[in-house]
């Protein structure tokens, strides 16, 4: 799949650009931009008050779950400083199609909370607005950088279908 997605065709890097320079993106931007800082401060301040206060148990799903929410929003603001990278022309559309440049840690980010009865109810509003935001940027990722990709992998049964009839000569 990496070398698929090492290099972009020229109409791919159109639509990288052109979502790089939309109003999608933008809004997009400011709003993981503002959902990390908001996190930040949560944790810092708030959330570690409100951790001091929960039982052992709930302190554990709160310190995994502060992990998840911070690597989920870490994955999201990587992503979204490429794509400006490539709408500053910083970086070439083809290179934001490199796996290093594309949102990763899907096994982390997408677990939902553990033991969330438990959890502060500040920290479980920042988990399912980081849950949404992760999941909206997966679906860009995916229509910009995969589905085209996946679509030119050969069929397995089309290509057992043709083997077939040129070994009986159809």
């Amino acid at each position: 799949m990496s070398d698929i997605n090492a290099s972009a065709k020229p109409w791919r890097a159109d639509v990288i650009q052109d979502f790089a320079r939309s109003e999608l993106f933008d809004r997009t931007f400011q709003e993981g931009m503002d959902l990390v800082e908001e996190t930040a401060g949560y944790l810092d301040g708030a959330g570690r008050q409100e951790s001091k206060l929960l039982s052992r148990n709930a302190a554990l799903a709160y310190a995994a779950e502060s992990m998840r929410l911070t690597t989920r929003l870490m994955q999201v603001a990587s992503w979204l400083l490429v794509q400006r990278a490539v709408r500053e022309g910083d970086m070439a559309p083809e290179a934001a199609c490199e796996d290093r440049y594309r949102l990763a840690a899907e096994d982390i980010c997408r677990r939902p909370a553990e033991t969330a009865e438990d959890l502060p109810p500040s920290l479980l509003l920042l988990l399912d607005r980081s849950e949404r935001l992760y999941e909206r940027v997966r679906h860009l990722d995916r229509r910009m950088y995969v589905e085209e990709a996946e679509e030119e992998a050969p069929n397995p049964v089309l290509s057992q279908f043709d083997r077939l009839r040129s070994a009986f000569g159809g």
